[in-house]
């Protein structure tokens, strides 16, 4: 044999040599990714079935070659469908978010820390819905009110719709009232605490003010207006 038939024989096995090496690893990176891949399935899987509502099953895509998770978070109040938030989580090596269209008012990072996403993203994924939901929801009732009840002047919110205070007059006296709703549990749309105020003073208790107190605890505060309204008890 020449000694360029003696070379490139040589040069063969070396090939195929280094080929033997790497496949090895070629096949265990396949076996990791395939392992990655089953997993995303399963998780959207997991967060799909739920039952399509606006706090159930959550619509869940692979992203970047099945290393991460897009999730659609809609919300609704009272059957009408309103904003959609989305997440982009990284599954690799343990869940975190990347992206996402969530208002900064909403505390994600707490939610993240109080859940344990890590470990169990559906929990994490729906007590975020209820938060998102019940902001939403929130805010359609300011509109609705702004909408319905001409009469009710809002004189401050603020952007979490945490806080109304709205000026009523009562009819007989012709009286502004002040009344102001705290929404300090921020996962429900109805108030935690609600207080009258005439001429910078609070309102004394009476039957009448106690059963509209009771109605704007009980009920969204459109349809309570409008309860309070028919009573006689506001313009």
């Amino acid at each position: 044999m020449s000694c360029e038939g003696v070379l490139s024989h040589l040069s063969r096995l070396e090939v195929q040599a280094r080929s033997r090496k790497t496949q090895p690893q070629q096949r265990s990176r396949v076996t990791e990714l395939k392992a990655a891949a089953e997993q995303l399935r399963m998780q959207r899987e997991q967060l799909r079935g739920g039952g399509g509502d606006a706090q159930g099953g959550y619509d869940a895509i692979e992203t970047r070659q099945g290393q991460g998770l897009c999730l659609s978070l809609p919300t609704a109040y009272d059957g009408v469908f309103l904003e959609t938030y989305n997440l982009e989580i990284d599954v690799k090596p343990t869940p975190r978010i990347v992206r996402h269209n969530i208002p900064p008012f909403i505390p994600l990072s707490d939610l993240v820390e109080q859940s344990d996403m890590q470990t169990d993203l559906r929990t994490f994924l729906d007590t975020l819905s209820q938060h998102l939901n019940a902001f939403s929801g929130r805010k359609q009732q300011l509109k609705l009110l702004k909408e319905l009840h001409k009469s009710v002047e809002v004189m401050e919110s603020n952007a979490l719709c945490s806080i109304l205070v709205m000026m009523v007059t009562v009819p007989k006296e012709k009286t502004a009232v002040l009344c102001t709703l705290d929404y300090t549990d921020h996962t429900r749309c109805l108030p935690t605490r609600v207080h009258f105020e005439c001429n910078g003073k609070l309102l004394a208790d009476s039957p009448d003010w106690d059963k509209i107190r009771s109605l704007l605890l009980e009920t969204p505060v459109h349809k309570a207006l409008s309860d309070i309204r028919t009573m006689g008890n506001i313009v």
